[in-house]
């Protein structure tokens, strides 16, 4: 793969060989951000468990200090009840069987996150095939299948990830953006890590975080020292 020019001067800033401190790496990733637009910076976290384990699953959901900084568009699925406090928590769609005929006609997938109170998981579950690929189909362990919608509403908009693992037993996630800068962003990570760490699964052996890489968009990766997270 043929990289462009700011991305091999990138690659002179990073020694390869080191792992970084948390705040150095990122204040590295923020330095190589230069595309015109604000880059995410992404991390991914190789771990020592295999993902085609039931009882090794790594997965939940955890509230970013300083957010995301991305504007999350929210779908709530739930009764009349729940309606009102949906919409005053900030949700962007709100409804039940109206929303599953527009996805399903429509290709409607103007959303981010999905919510449902437990009660319409039957509804929802007639576009599982749909929101499943996509990372959309709410989940009790992340959190946005709950009686509260309106909290999840407002910890989504507040910038709740999920992380999950891959196939390959890689955990990707955004953590900001490179205008927050190192220090916020140092925040984001320790609060993800520290919650991965806390998900680690009771069947885990060995070393549990492989290998930690920090990136903006369309930077380089560079290696993060995880010693303190050890688990």
């Amino acid at each position: 793969m043929k990289h462009g020019k700011k991305y091999r001067e990138s690659l002179k800033s990073i020694d390869k060989l080191k792992f970084y401190e948390t705040a150095e790496a990122l204040q590295l990733a923020c330095s190589n951000a230069k595309a015109k637009f604000d880059e995410t910076i992404e991390v991914h976290v190789r771990l020592g468990v295999d993902s085609r384990h039931a009882d090794q699953q790594v997965r939940g959901a955890v509230v970013l200090p300083n957010g995301t900084g991305k504007n999350v568009r929210v779908c709530v699925f739930c009764k009349e009840d729940k309606m009102e406090a949906a919409k005053a928590a900030g949700a962007d769609i709100v409804g039940a069987q109206d929303i599953i005929e527009r996805i399903q006609k429509e290709g409607f997938m103007d959303f981010d996150v999905v919510v449902a109170s437990p009660d319409m998981m039957s509804v929802v579950s007639k576009v599982a095939k749909i929101l499943g690929p996509r990372g959309l189909m709410p989940s009790p362990k992340a959190g946005t299948v709950t009686p509260d919608v309106a909290k999840a509403v407002s910890e989504a908009k507040a910038g709740k990830i999920e992380y999950r693992l891959d196939k390959t037993n890689i955990i990707h996630c955004p953590i900001g953006k490179a205008s927050f800068g190192a220090e916020k962003l140092d925040e984001n990570l320790d609060t993800l890590l520290s919650a991965i760490v806390k998900a680690k699964p009771a069947a885990a052996k060995g070393t549990y975080i492989k290998s930690c890489t920090v990136a903006s968009t369309m930077g380089v990766g560079i290696p993060v020292a995880t010693n303190k997270y050890s688990a």
